[in-house]
């Protein structure tokens, strides 16, 4: 546990217990960062994780205090690692993935079941006059030096991201792609042959089993925690088992559990990949969107090059630009191969945006905005969820990313609940769409990437009240 979730746990412990009573005053965050030895940037976070929480509130010029009215005790989260049965097997969902994705693409639709944030959560406006600014300044000749692996300055920019993480990344070794997926694909298609096993996470992203179906490869399901990400025990067994041609991995913020690795683990997972010599495809869209420490990629413990790192800018800034990338300096001529004759370039205007807004060193700002829109917004979902779903319903905490992990108590089968719902004009994410096996029928994945509104409210009161049904 970090520090500040440490703190933020003993604050909520003295708040639920009624020793801090409603509209108490919170220490300041000088006296607190005094008295406990830390910094003022955790006591933020802390005090940040409770406001989420509906615990505190924030007055200007005042500080942080008890609020009035607590909310209800939060639901447990959910305990055990998955426990796939081992088997490797081809990979047919994408027909149902369909129907689940037809029922969210209607901006009246409540976007439980969304796999996007709000659109509204990004600055838009300015990418718009980086976009015009650029489009009237581009070099005609760059249509043609930046065909295949992208942008130059786009590609530097993303090497200078890859700094903050101590992680020394030659530009020349970045692929662009048209978004994340592209470049996921583009790692199956470099890697892989038809009929060859993949190891991926129990449960994993739909689009990931959907690219596997679409390559002909049979999907290997690994045990995966919760909060911890992926069993290393079990996957070692799977790997001396299976012989795989590549894992997909979400190390940092996995969707749909929300689980996040710790770096011991990441650097364990990097040595059994080693030994094994067997790539890793590290999908990692969602690494910009963490609430306490910045996570560290998998990446910054790759010494013999057998991580592919792949990322974009869709999730944290420029959703509808569709610039991604992918990092790899043993498999980058291989990437660009896999890109030339597929789709071979990425947009140019968009690549040049970008690179521009980058270069004006307002990113970040816009992260911290993000990231504290984010945390409100898990606070405010989780605490409806309390309120309104039956008792024994277990619901994820995520550091980072948008979405929440749902089991449901019972037999309820969420496929049945996300039809009823769709028919109400509500979006949800069943269980089953993340596993090849079909499992995790009594599972929900639920967005709260989008401002916790009146609509939201009513979704979650109306699903909670079929719940009880």
């Amino acid at each position: 546990m970090k520090r500040y979730q440490a703190l933020a746990e003993e604050l909520t412990r003295s708040i639920r217990s009624g020793l801090l009573k409603p509209g108490d005053r919170l220490p300041s965050v000088r006296h607190a960062s005094a008295s406990r030895g830390i910094s003022p940037a955790t006591v933020f976070e802390a005090y940040y994780l409770l406001e989420a929480r509906g615990l505190v509130q924030a007055r200007p010029r005042s500080g942080y205090y008890v609020s009035p009215m607590p909310p209800p005790a939060l639901p447990a989260e959910p305990e055990t690692a998955s426990q796939p049965d081992g088997q490797s097997r081809p990979v047919e969902i994408s027909e149902r993935v369909f129907q689940v994705l037809e029922s969210t693409m209607h901006r009246d639709v409540v976007p439980l079941g969304s796999a996007f944030p709000s659109p509204l959560h990004f600055p838009l406006d300015k990418l718009g006059r980086a976009l015009a600014a650029s489009a009237t300044t581009l070099d005609p000749w760059s249509t043609v030096d930046d065909l295949t692996p992208g942008n130059a300055d786009l590609r530097r920019q993303i090497a200078l991201r890859y700094l903050i993480d101590g992680v020394q990344v030659d530009p020349r070794e970045i692929v662009v792609s048209n978004g994340a997926l592209e470049a996921l694909n583009l790692c199956l298609s470099a890697l892989t042959r038809p009929g060859d096993t993949v190891v991926v996470e129990s449960p994993c992203f739909y689009a990931a089993l959907q690219a596997l179906e679409q390559q002909g490869l049979h999907a290997l399901e690994v045990a995966t925690d919760p909060r911890e990400g992926i069993d290393l025990a079990a996957l070692e067994t799977a790997i001396e088992r299976h012989r795989p041609a590549a894992c997909w991995l979400m190390t940092n913020f996995q969707n749909p559990l929300g689980s996040a690795m710790a770096a011991d683990k990441k650097r364990a997972l990097v040595e059994l990949l080693a030994r094994s010599r067997l790539p890793l495809i590290e999908d990692d869209v969602y690494a910009e969107l963490y609430f306490g420490a910045r996570p560290v990629p998998t990446r910054a413990f790759d010494r013999d090059g057998w991580v592919l790192h792949c990322s974009s800018f869709s999730k944290s800034l420029a959703p509808g630009y569709r610039i991604g990338w992918v990092s790899s300096p043993r498999f980058a001529r291989q990437l660009a191969r896999q890109k030339l004759v597929s789709t071979l370039a990425t947009c140019v205007p968009a690549q040049a945006a970008l690179a521009r807004y980058l270069e004006r060193g307002t990113y970040d700002r816009h992260l911290q905005h993000l990231r504290r829109q984010l945390q409100l917004s898990q606070g405010q979902y989780t605490d409806a969820i309390a309120r309104h779903f039956p008792a024994g319903t277990r619901v994820s905490r995520p550091g980072g990313g948008y979405f929440l992990w749902l089991e449901l108590p019972g037999g309820i089968d969420t496929l049945a609940l996300q039809r009823r719902a769709a028919d109400a004009g509500i979006s949800l994410a069943p269980g089953p769409i993340f596993s090849a096996s079909r499992g995790f029928r009594h599972c929900l994945r639920l967005n709260y990437g989008h401002p916790f509104d009146a609509r939201a409210e009513a979704a979650l009161k109306t699903l909670g009240q079929w719940l009880a049904e």
